[in-house]
Parts: C-alpha cells; sequence; structure tokens
C-alpha cells in the first residue's frame, strides 16, 4: 500500500495504524570505502592540507555531476574515488555511473557541465590560497626533479597571488597549491571535448550528432602530443580508444539549447584551452 506520496506504509502495532516510512540515505559500502581509501593514499604522499584539499575538490566537482543528474532524474551512482597511492597524485580522481541512454540532449549537456563548474568554485580558491602560502625559490635544474608544467590559468593564479615572480626564481608549491594544481588539471581532463567526458557531453549538447568530427579532432591532438611531446598521455589515448571518441545519441537530439546554455558551454570549452597544460609533468633523470 502507497500514499499520494510514493512512500512506503509500515503498521505500528503500538497504535494499530499505519504510518509512513522514509527511505533512509546511505552510503554503500563500497563507496565509503574507496573514499577512505583514496584519503590514505593522498594523505601519504601530500600530508593533510594536500589530502583534504584534493578531496573537497574532487567530492564537489562529483556531486555536481551526481546532484544535477538527480535534478533531471537520471539514475546516477554516488561518486566512485580512486586511491592510487603509487603516483605523484595518490588518487586518479573519482568518477560517477551514470544511466543516460533516457536522458535528453539538454539533460546531458546540464549533468556534464555542472561538475566542472562547481568544482572550480572550490579550485579556484584552494588554489590561491595555496599559492600565498609557496615559497618563491631561485630556479635551479638538479638532476632527478619532477617539473609541473603552468597552464594559463594557473600562470594567472600567480600573477594575482604573489604577482610577477622575480627572474630565474619559481615556486616551491605548498602541499595545498600542488592539489589546487591537481584539481585545475584534472578539470582539464574532464573538458576533453571526446566522447561521454565532460567535454564531450557539453560538446554533444552544443552540436548533437556534428560533434563528433570535433571529438575527432580533439583525440588526434591528444594522440600527436602523446608521440611528439609527452609519452604520459598515452594511458589516455589508450582509454580513448577503447571507449570511443563519439559521443552515443541521446533522447531528442534534434532539440537544440537555448541560447543561455550555448553561451554557458562555449565559455566552459574556453576554459579547458585556459586550464590545459600540453606537457604537464617533466621529470629530469639523476
Amino acid at each position: 500500500m502507497r500514499v499520494r506520496s510514493g512512500a512506503p506504509l509500515e503498521y505500528d502495532p503500538n497504535t494499530g495504524a499505519y504510518r509512513e516510512v522514509r527511505p533512509r540515505f546511505r552510503i554503500p559500502r563500497l563507496h565509503a570505502i574507496l573514499f577512505l581509501l583514496t584519503l590514505l593514499s593522498t594523505y601519504l604522499v601530500g600530508g593533510a592540507a594536500y589530502a583534504f584539499s584534493i578531496i573537497a575538490i574532487l567530492l564537489t566537482h562529483e556531486m555536481g555531476h551526481y546532484v544535477m543528474a538527480g535534478y533531471h532524474r537520471i539514475p546516477a551512482t554516488l561518486p566512485y574515488f580512486i586511491p592510487f597511492p603509487l603516483n605523484f597524485f595518490g588518487t586518479m580522481g573519482a568518477v560517477i555511473r551514470m544511466d543516460g541512454r533516457r536522458a535528453t540532449r539538454k539533460q546531458l549537456f546540464d549533468v556534464g557541465i555542472a561538475g566542472p563548474l562547481a568544482g572550480l568554485v572550490v579550485a579556484l580558491p584552494i588554489t590561491l590560497i595555496g599559492i600565498r602560502l609557496s615559497e618563491v625559490v631561485p630556479e635551479t635544474f638538479e638532476a632527478g626533479g619532477i617539473s609541473l608544467g603552468e597552464s594559463i590559468l594557473f600562470k594567472g593564479l600567480i600573477l594575482i597571488a604573489k604577482g610577477a615572480l622575480p627572474e630565474a626564481s619559481t615556486l616551491l608549491l605548498h602541499p595545498v597549491a600542488l592539489a589546487g594544481w591537481v584539481g585545475l588539471f584534472v578539470t582539464a581532463l574532464n573538458l576533453l571535448p571526446i566522447g561521454q567526458l565532460d567535454g564531450g557531453h557539453i560538446l554533444y549538447g552544443l552540436f548533437g550528432r556534428h560533434a563528433s568530427r570535433i571529438s575527432l579532432v580533439a583525440f588526434g591532438g591528444i594522440a600527436l602530443l602523446a608521440l611528439l611531446a609527452s609519452p604520459g598521455w598515452l594511458p589516455l589515448v589508450l582509454l580513448l580508444l577503447y571507449f570511443g571518441h563519439r559521443h552515443p545519441p541521446a533522447l531528442e537530439e534534434d532539440v537544440s539549447l537555448d541560447i543561455r546554455r550555448r553561451w554557458m558551454g562555449a565559455l566552459t570549452l574556453a576554459l579547458f584551452f585556459l586550464a590545459f597544460s600540453p606537457v604537464p609533468i617533466s621529470y629530469t633523470m639523476p
């Protein structure tokens, strides 16, 4: 038996009446375990300040997708965090699983754009705070070091927080600044206009079935980077080859977005070029 609200009824033997049973929100065990392991792995590689900062960015990003999917009643899971203590960042990010087969083109656009925008709301202030906490040091080229590429956006944040750095100097990143850098890097990765990445959803919302041509060009660009400049892009290229560069068709594919969404989509995709670094990490051998 159900009432109009859709909530199930339960018989209460103490009162002899039926009462509504509201479902409790529960975090599935796997999600909780992965979250705690990611918190641990990021703590091990960067300390408490880094761990809590990067978790805040990743969680906000994924919850942007989750909340928007719920708004459009698209089935979606809570975020799956991916711990990875063997790499420089302690994590490979987080993902949600979503059943978009019954979603419209507009709904997929909304879900795709919600994550990066929500994540930036947290990533930008964290990055600015981290840069303010970072130390300006003389630039050296020691063997066995790791250098991080600076996107246009990250350089702009350095200029805002520190001003112009002296010649022959560099920034020794505070753990909070490193978390901000990783957050912007993850945002750029997700905004790649390919397949079912966030950028792929946005591109598909803007151009519909014609988006596949732009996605193919973007995929070719990443493949060239992997071959000519930064082999670190190779795992991403292989993943994109496996999942494909095309976005699957949606309901109401021929219904264009309104002007507000088109502007938001164009500006968000432009953000990709500001946050993207062609050679994000470089190593010098000892």
